[in-house]
C-alpha cells in the first residue's frame, strides 16, 4: 500500500526546494527561471518494515494559469484534446509540461501539498484564484504550504497568515487545511505536523496508513535528536574538561621574558606571555572542536557543506587560571628574603588569592628563601604546574551556544543549499536564556571544583539535561512538539 503526496504550485515558486529538504537529498534541479521541472517525478519519502510506503511527487509549475484553467475545463471534447496533446506539446511545451503537471496530481495523487509565496496577497494575486480553481477542478484534498515565510516567526503570527489563506482557500476546496511550511527554515517538528494534517484529510484506509508512516518518521527523527544532544553534551564536556599547562620550567630566553614581565609598569595590561600562550592554544582547541561537532550535527541533519565558525577573540572573563606560585619569580626577586617576607612573595605571586597562607609557610621555613617557601606553598596547595582552563561563565555562554546551534541547524532545510550559519530569529535567544535559567542545574554544573572531572562521564550526567532543555524548547516554539515526546 502507498500514500502519494503530489506538491503543486505556480512554476518558481519553490517546489524542488520543498522536495529536497523534506527527502534530505538533491534532486532535480533549483534556478531561479520558470519551468525548471519539465515532469513528474515520484520519491520515497518513507517506508516501514509492514510494507507501507510515502511517495512524494515534484510536478512541473502551474505557468500560465488562468489559459491554464480554460484548456482543462475544454479537455473533454476533441477540439481541446487536439489542441493539448499535439498543438501545445509541439509549440509550447512549458504550457503542455503545467496540463501534465495537473492529470498527474489528478491521477497520482491521494492529496495535494499546494505551494503558496507567504508574502503574497492571495486575494490580490489573480494567478492564485485560478489555481485554486485548478484545484477544485481535480478534485482532492488539498493541504496548502505557506512557503517563503522568511526567518522562523512566533506562532501567533504564523496563525495570522495561515487564517488568511484559508478563507481563500475554502472558497474553492471543501477538504482543505493551510500550514505555514518554509522549505528554507523549517524544523522536523513542523514537517511532523504537516503529516498529521495530511492524515486528518484522507480517508479511513489511507489514514491508517499514513499513520504508520508517519510513527516511523516521528522514531527517525527522535533518533537524529538524540544523536544531535549526545554531540552537544560531549561537546560541552570536552570544553568544560580541557586544561593547558602553563609552562613553570623556563629556559634562560624564557626567565629573561618573565623577569622583564615581573617589573614592567604595564604588566597587568600586558598580560603573562606564558599564560596568553596557554590561553592561545586552548581557544585553538576549542574552535576545532566547535567545527568538528557542528559538523556532525549537519551530517546527522541531512545537510550538505561544512562549519565556518570561528570562536572569537579571547576576552577577559573567559578562562580561569590557576597558577603555582612562581618559584623563578620569588627566586629572583626575594632570594635574600627570609620568613614572612618570602612566603609574602609567594601569596603575591598568585595573585593575592592563597589568603596568607603563603605568609605562614614563610614564617616556617624562612631559611629556605623566597624560591624555597614558593615550593613549600605550590606542595601543599597539590599544584605544582599553572593551569588555564575555561570559566563557568563562559561554560554557561557555550551551554547557549550550543541550544542556539541546534535550533538553527534543526530549521536548516537542506534546499537552501550548503549550511551557512547565520543570525538567530531575535525571539530565540531570549527564550533559550529563559529555559537555561528556569532549569539551573546545566550553569551549576560548570561551577565545580573537580580538577580531575572525566569528560565521558560529566556528558553522561549533563546530557539528560541539555535533552531535557532542547525539548522544552521545541515545545515552546511548536506546542505540537509535546505529542511528540
Amino acid at each position: 500500500m502507498s500514500v502519494n503526496l503530489t506538491v503543486a504550485a505556480h512554476t518558481n515558486v519553490g517546489k524542488t526546494t520543498l522536495v529536497r529538504t523534506l527527502l534530505k537529498r538533491d534532486i532535480g534541479e533549483i534556478a531561479d527561471r520558470p519551468h525548471v521541472t519539465e515532469a513528474a517525478e515520484r520519491h520515497t519519502l518513507i517506508d516501514t518494515p509492514q510494507g507501507d510506503v510515502l511517495y512524494l511527487w515534484d510536478t512541473p509549475g502551474f505557468g500560465d494559469s488562468a489559459r491554464l484553467l480554460k484548456r482543462l475545463r475544454a479537455s473533454g471534447n476533441p477540439i481541446g484534446w487536439l489542441q493539448t496533446q499535439v498543438w501545445d506539446r509541439l509549440v509550447d511545451r512549458p504550457f503542455f509540461c503545467s496540463q501534465q503537471a495537473v492529470r498527474n496530481v489528478r491521477d497520482e495523487g491521494d492529496l495535494v501539498l499546494y505551494l503558496v509565496n507567504a508574502a503574497e496577497d492571495p486575494s490580490a494575486a489573480a494567478y492564485i484564484d485560478a489555481e485554486l480553481q485548478i484545484l477544485e477542478w481535480i478534485g482532492k484534498p488539498v493541504l496548502l504550504l505557506l512557503n517563503q515565510a522568511g526567518p522562523p516567526r512566533s506562532r501567533e503570527a504564523e496563525a495570522a497568515d495561515e487564517a488568511r489563506w484559508a478563507r481563500q482557500l475554502a472558497v474553492h476546496v471543501p477538504d482543505r487545511g493551510v500550514l505555514t511550511l518554509d522549505a528554507f527554515a523549517r524544523c522536523w517538528v513542523q514537517e511532523d505536523r504537516l503529516l498529521g494534517a495530511a492524515g486528518a484529510l484522507l480517508p479511513g484506509e489511507k489514514r491508517e496508513e499514513l499513520g504508520r508512516l508517519r510513527s516511523a518518521w516521528r522514531a527517525r527523527n527522535l533518533e537524529v535528536f538524540a544523536a544531535s544532544m549526545r554531540t552537544l553534551a560531549s561537546h560541552l564536556a570536552n570544553t568544560a574538561t580541557d586544561r593547558e599547562a602553563v609552562p613553570e620550567k623556563l629556559d634562560a630566553g624564557a626567565l629573561a621574558q618573565r623577569v622583564r614581565h615581573l617589573f614592567a609598569r604595564d604588566a597587568a595590561k600586558r598580560g603573562d606571555p606564558a599564560v596568553e600562550g596557554a590561553m592561545g592554544t586552548l581557544t585553538k582547541r576549542l574552535d576545532e572542536r566547535v567545527r568538528a561537532d557542528t559538523d556532525r550535527l549537519i551530517a546527522l541533519h541531512g545537510l550538505g557543506g561544512h562549519a565556518r565558525q570561528q570562536i572569537p577573540a579571547r576576552a577577559a572573563g573567559q578562562f580561569e587560571v590557576a597558577r603555582p606560585a612562581d618559584v623563578a619569580g620569588t627566586g629572583l626577586v626575594g632570594g635574600v628574603l627570609t620568613g614572612a617576607a618570602g612566603g609574602l612573595m609567594a601569596d603575591l605571586s598568585t595573585g593575592g588569592l592563597s589568603l596568607g597562607a603563603g605568609m605562614v609557610i614563610g614564617a616556617i621555613v624562612g631559611a629556605l628563601g623566597g624560591g624555597g617557601a614558593a615550593r613549600a606553598y605550590n606542595l601543599l596547595q597539590g599544584q605544582e604546574d599553572g593551569r588555564v582552563r575555561w570559566s563557568a561563565d563562559f561554560l554557561a555562554q557555550r551551554t547557549r551556544a550550543a541550544l542556539l546551534l541546534y535550533l538553527a541547524v534543526a530549521h536548516y532545510g537542506r534546499g537552501r543549499g550548503d549550511w551557512v550559519e547565520g543570525e538567530a530569529p531575535r525571539h530565540w535567544p531570549p527564550l533559550v536564556e529563559e529555559v537555561v535559567r528556569a532549569r539551573g542545574s546545566l550553569d551549576a554544573a560548570w561551577r565545580s571544583d573537580e580538577e580531575s572531572a572525566d569528560a565521558e562521564a560529566l556528558a553522561a550526567r549533563i546530557e539528560p539535561e541539555l535533552a531535557a532543555a532542547a525539548r522544552e524548547l521545541l515545545v515552546r516554539l511548536y506546542p505540537e512538539a509535546r505529542a511528540i515526546f
